[in-house]
């Protein structure tokens, strides 16, 4: 397998209901994780991204969180309608998708 060009960790994170830090599976990671191993297979693009669902890589609060790297971006509150314009804009397009991306104070 080649060295892809971008690798992306979707949080995948469960713990107990009512936890203090909430997961990013009970906001429906699972959903997430699924698009983007969907997408990633439609599109073939196994030698420019790697996608690894992955436990907590926080924000909690603001889950699905998602990680781009080499970049280091981080999306919060993504939905898998979102899995789209990341993989078009930004895996595959080079431009981090703006409206998704973690605010400053976060990441």
């Amino acid at each position: 397998m080649p060295k892809p060009a971008r690798h992306v960790f979707v949080c995948s994170q469960n713990r107990p209901a009512g936890h203090p830090r909430g997961s990013c599976g009970a906001k429906g990671c699972a959903a997430v994780v699924d698009e983007f191993m969907q997408q990633w297979q439609q599109r073939q693009c196994f030698a420019e991204v790697a996608v690894t669902p992955t436990g907590c890589i926080g924000p909690c609060g603001m889950g699905p969180n998602v990680l781009v790297y080499p970049e280091g971006v981080m999306y919060c509150n993504v939905t898998k309608e979102d899995v789209s314009a990341i993989f078009d804009e930004h895996l595959l397009g080079g431009t981090p998708v703006a409206r998704l991306v973690a605010p400053a104070d976060v990441w």
